[in-house]
């Protein structure tokens, strides 16, 4: 079956490509009022960063036209395993070939050109999930199926994570809603939840305090999916708000205790807790056994790992992560205060963002941007110049096109009738929905900093090449299939 490139062309999603040239520009004149106090005064001039970006704009938008244009449209799923393989490669040789660059070796440098495999990786994992999850017969429930796609997206993300590029291996992340579009269970969702919440609790609280929470949820979760509500209302709710109130009524005999005893003084509520939960299990798998209900078990084995996880926190948390991410996530969580170091990015960053007020300062008027208070503002902390200059409403604006570009994928994603267009376009959607939480979430002090460019409007040219590329395969494979289709 043959078809003209003027049907190709004509099926096109113009909003999809309007967002894209849209956000491009926004990105372009904001790179400039990051950088227009300090470097050459025209906008063009390719010796800055602003005119280097124009250059990559043209070379993202030629690329865009190839891949609608010179290409095959059925050639991505033919040579997604050799593209797979090939970045995983370039992802290894980079650890010991790269440039060393802020601590992270995950730059290949030509001359002026530079170049960053790891951005590249999650076009090749998207098109080699949708693939495999795209494959007859596939099911997510089949163990042998769950494997596969998970050491797909696992691989890179681990090599990534060896480069020390925390920022690119957390997008692999967003892969889970891929997951879970295409029948993962949601409880792994929850599972993955559950161990952040337990992981930050254990830093922030106390051991005690997690191991509550996930006694309390585990127990909730159990009775519901059993029908027990009534016995956990009677017997489990009281025991555990019981404990709960252990710990301060123990501080409290302490401190109005004139002499508190040695065993006061020693006593760790953490044990009696864990002792009670100790009880309890059995009691609970007896329980199980004799009316069949299986779902307990897995309950069992999650408050299980759930506490290993806790008494692991620490130690994760001292001798797995580095110096500077430690820091970023201690100063994030309140556990630090460091405005002149590590929190400085963040603080100047927030007080760019909230002097912008509702309209903003007016483009290159901006005081943070214009005498270069935020440190990467043409790159990590782009947002900040958009909302210092353009205020509320002009923020606003750039996450609602960010919104609307999301959702349109989504949604030409639901109506393929292939499932490799499919699934690729969720894998796109949640990749950039995955830069844009992470990217806004820094600037704003909700996430730690981590080093990640927001898409299409960060400077960089690999970035920008990289993104053009991961949405315009999307868009010719939803353009190929509205010929046939519609």
């Amino acid at each position: 079956m043959t078809t003209s490139r003027n049907g190709l062309f004509k099926n096109i999603d113009w909003a999809l490509v309007l967002c894209y040239l849209v956000l491009i520009v926004i990105g372009w004149i904001n790179i400039y009022a990051s950088i227009h106090s300090s470097e050459p005064s025209s906008i063009f001039d390719p010796s800055g960063r602003s005119g280097k970006q124009f250059i990559w704009m043209g070379i993202s938008i030629v690329a865009a036209v190839l891949i609608i244009f010179a290409f095959n449209p059925r050639i991505y799923e033919s040579l997604s395993l050799a593209v797979y393989i090939s970045v995983i490669i370039l992802l290894i040789a980079v650890i010991f070939l790269g440039t060393e660059a802020k601590g992270s070796r995950s730059w290949f440098e030509f001359g002026q050109v530079r170049f960053q495999p790891a951005e590249i990786s999650k076009i090749s994992t998207s098109l080699m999930l949708a693939t495999i999850m795209g494959q007859f017969g596939f099911k997510m429930s089949k163990t042998r199926n769950f494997l596969t796609v998970a050491g797909i997206i696992l691989l890179p993300m681990l090599i990534i994570i060896a480069q020390n590029e925390t920022g690119s291996a957390l997008v692999y992340v967003g892969f889970a809603f891929v997951l879970y579009r295409e029948g993962l269970s949601g409880w792994l969702l929850f599972i993955i939840g559950m161990a952040i919440v337990l992981f930050i609790m254990t830093l922030m609280v106390s051991p005690y305090a997690a191991i509550m929470f996930l006694a309390v949820v585990t127990s909730f979760c159990n009775a519901v999916c059993t029908g027990q509500m009534k016995d956990w209302w009677k017997k489990y709710f009281p025991t555990l708000l019981v404990l709960s109130f252990i710990p301060s009524a123990l501080r409290k005999i302490i401190s109005t205790t004139e002499t508190p005893g040695t065993f006061l003084l020693n006593f760790n509520p953490l044990y009696l807790l864990l002792a009670v939960i100790g009880i309890a299990i059995p009691v609970v798998v007896y329980h199980a056994y004799r009316k069949r209900h299986i779902f307990t078990y897995l309950v069992v084995a999650a408050l299980a790992s759930g506490i290993l996880l806790v008494y692991s926190a620490d130690f994760l948390f001292n001798n797995v992560l580095q110096d500077h991410q430690r820091k970023r996530i201690e100063v994030l969580l309140g556990m630090k205060e460091d405005p002149s170091g590590v929190g400085y990015n963040v603080n100047q960053s927030m007080i760019a963002i909230g002097s912008g007020g509702l309209l903003g300062k007016g483009y290159l008027n901006g005081t943070q941007t214009t005498y270069g208070f935020v440190p990467e503002q043409s790159t990590d902390f782009i947002f900040c110049t958009i909302g210092e200059e353009w205020g509320f409403v002009g923020a606003t604006t750039v996450i609602l096109i960010y919104v609307f570009l999301i959702g349109r994928i989504i949604h030409n994603a639901e109506r393929s009738k292939e499932s490799f267009t499919r699934i690729y376009g969720y894998c796109v959607a949640s990749c950039i929905f995955m830069h844009l939480f992470i990217n806004i979430g820094m600037t704003i002090g909700l996430m730690p900093v981590i080093g990640i460019p927001l898409p299409f409007i960060s400077y960089g040219g690999s970035s920008l090449l990289a993104f053009t590329v991961l949405l315009f395969i999307f868009i010719v494979l939803d353009s190929n299939e509205k010929r046939y289709f519609v």
